[in-house]
């Protein structure tokens, strides 16, 4: 039987893809946001595609300000956007 693999839902174009080809949002229990690229990070998490448009899309609709039912400053999208760019260069 083959094994079953985690589907997870982007919050930017809202597709179901296998959970490794996407990027964790968390919010850490101390009320933290961050991208985890290994899916190890403890907390609260929130997917999404590792493309640009997807992340312009979630910051467009609020979706991780639903998904973690807090306000998210525009700085921590800008750093998300930063740690995405950068994790792409080192792929």
């Amino acid at each position: 039987m083959p094994k079953k693999i985690p589907m997870r839902q982007c919050l930017g174009c809202r597709e179901m893809k296998p959970k490794r080809e996407l990027i964790r949002a968390v919010k850490s229990p101390e009320g933290e946001i961050s991208l985890d690229f290994r899916g190890k990070k403890p907390g609260r998490g929130a997917y999404v595609c590792p493309k640009a448009e997807c992340l312009a899309k979630v910051r467009k609709s609020r979706g991780l300000e639903r998904a973690f039912s807090m306000a998210i400053p525009a700085e921590v999208y800008d750093q998300l956007e930063q740690q995405m760019a950068g994790e792409q260069d080192n792929a």
